[in-house]
């Protein structure tokens, strides 16, 4: 029995199509599988850990110094959120070079206590916002240790309520340092989300 074959020209075409379709499938599953970003915001001054790690002003950061916009936990701090020991990072392990204290060498930034200041925010995704609270570790904390719930004061000492507006790409909140503060400190900012049940934490090293 004579086999049938295909003329060429049509043998080209429907090879072409075959490789349009294929080629269609594997950009619909790289689009399906690719993913999603999660850049959204971190605090530049004072100055956070993720940002120092972004400048390159220190090392053996890990993958933080490529996305220090991407400190995302389950919001709801102090009672949710993080576990202790892991805030820095906002529990992300990939992220774990922010809970190391390097015992207590962090870059810290001069402040002065019970002074005004201006606290700033970087986006590069401006969510629906619930408000942004500032804490601050207490007198006697040890800045050797990875930070905890029981080192901070229990009270925000700045708190900007939102009421699910979005923040500018660049925003900046006027407040006072906490009084009663010498020393260095640790100051963990909360940029609750409005409208997912996350927050971004941002931890700046300061010295009083």
């Amino acid at each position: 029995m004579r086999s049938f074959r295909m003329p060429r020209t049509k043998r080209a075409a429907a090879t072409a199509t075959a490789t349009t379709v294929g080629l269609g499938v594997v950009a619909a599953l790289a689009l399906v599988t690719a993913p999603t970003a999660s850049s959204h915001g971190y605090t530049d001054t004072p100055i956070s850990r993720q940002k120092l790690c972004a400048n390159k002003t220190v090392s053996d950061c890990g993958p933080i110094q490529w996305e220090p916009q991407s400190v995302e936990g389950l919001k709801g701090f102090p009672a949710a959120g993080p576990a202790d020991g892991r805030i820095c990072a906002g529990n992300h392990s990939e992220f774990a070079q922010l809970d190391d204290p390097r015992g207590g060498a962090w870059p810290a930034t001069p402040v002065t206590s019970g002074q005004s200041y201006s606290f700033r925010w970087q986006f590069t995704a401006n969510h629906s916002t619930t408000d942004f609270r500032y804490y601050v570790t207490k007198n006697g904390w040890d800045p050797t240790k990875p930070l905890t719930r029981a080192a901070l004061d229990p009270q925000p000492f700045l708190a900007v309520a939102y009421n699910g507006a979005r923040p500018a790409m660049t925003t900046v909140h006027q407040g006072t340092m906490p009084s009663g503060k010498t020393g260095r400190h640790l100051i963990l900012a909360v940029w609750t989300v409005n409208d997912t049940p996350m927050a971004f934490y941002s931890c700046s090293d300061v010295q009083f």
